[in-house]
């Protein structure tokens, strides 16, 4: 039962970071559905920083180094859809989707780059980062728990406050409700957008450092983060938009997920001789019934993937 608890909260960690990333975007009025994307590159920032400073810092530096990569390489990427969706007023749903696809094929070029210039050894860098693992690892008792866990945490609560207790988090949410009222009481809608968006790339990036972390330093960057980014969105939306709920979305979630980890060390689990595959996908299922059970009473933002106008009232 340990182990169980242990990974869903590895993976509720996950799930957390980018959905509230997600949370942040749509409560300012833009949809970020290139979270996978940008988990991607999170996750590719934190492990190229890793690989150029392992070794030549004490551990708490180089956690805190890579950490600040992937927040940077997150935000840097998110700023696409900043001004496509922004200023260019493109279609949110097309420019996330794109971001999804740009963020996998451009990690896999730099990763293929990097073993093409490793003649012999031809280790790339999400390989390499497997032997700075033990940086991220806390041990109390028998559990083996990871700082992402801690930072997830806190998000959720810094969120929180930074939404209902902050002048900044009521401007947020005002422009992704009525961004003409907001206008009109001198809110500056198209900072205050792009401050949403950012916000999403850092904790989107981090996201996707926490993901690699989190699977033995590995990530096979052609294939993505496995979807994670859009459970992620399935998080945001059963949770309401709102830190605290998605923080017990992402535990459910996360408890769905960590079943196909540690299955076949739960005797009555084991017993059940059911696939390995069913566990995978059971997250993937959960999240399908839950959006059609809720879909309806959804509490998104009113104005969320409406381009603002200006001159329009």
């Amino acid at each position: 039962m340990t182990i169980l608890i242990q990974y869903t909260l590895v993976y509720a960690s996950i799930l957390s970071l980018v959905a509230l990333g997600g949370c942040f975007s749509e409560h300012s009025g833009v949809i970020n559905l290139g979270l996978e994307g940008t988990m991607v590159i999170g996750a590719l920032g934190g492990a190229l920083t890793m690989n150029a400073i392992e070794g030549t810092l004490p551990g708490l530096m180089v956690v805190l180094i890579a950490l600040i990569s992937a927040a940077l390489s997150g935000l840097v990427y998110t700023m696409l859809l900043a001004v496509a969706a922004i200023h260019f007023n493109a279609d949110q749903t097309l420019v996330g989707t794109a971001m999804n696809m740009l963020g996998v094929a451009f990690a896999t070029v730099v990763v293929k780059a990097i073993n093409l210039s490793h003649d012999s050894s031809n280790v790339s860098a999400a390989v390499k980062y497997r032997t700075a693992q033990s940086y991220f690892v806390i041990k109390i008792g028998s559990m083996r728990l990871s700082w992402f866990m801690i930072i997830a945490f806190a998000a959720v609560i810094i969120s929180f406050v930074l939404l209902y207790k902050t002048k900044f988090g009521l401007r947020l949410m005002a422009c992704g409700e009525h961004p003409q009222a907001a206008d009109s009481v001198g809110i500056n809608v198209y900072k205050m957008r792009w401050a949403g968006v950012l916000i999403s790339g850092v904790l989107g990036g981090l996201g996707g450092l926490t993901y690699i972390a989190i699977n033995n330093g590995e990530c096979e960057f052609n294939t993505g983060v496995c979807g994670y980014g859009f459970l992620a969105l399935a998080v945001m939306i059963f949770g309401k938009w709102k830190p605290q709920n998605i923080f017990l979305a992402s535990l459910l979630f996360g408890f769905f997920r960590a079943l196909s980890s540690v299955y076949m060390g739960i005797g009555w689990l084991n017993n059940l001789h059911i696939p390995n595959a069913v566990y995978i996908m059971l997250p993937y299922i959960i999240s399908l019934i839950v959006l059609a059970l809720t879909s309806k009473n959804s509490a998104a933002p009113k104005a969320e993937g409406i381009p603002y106008d200006k001159g329009a009232r």
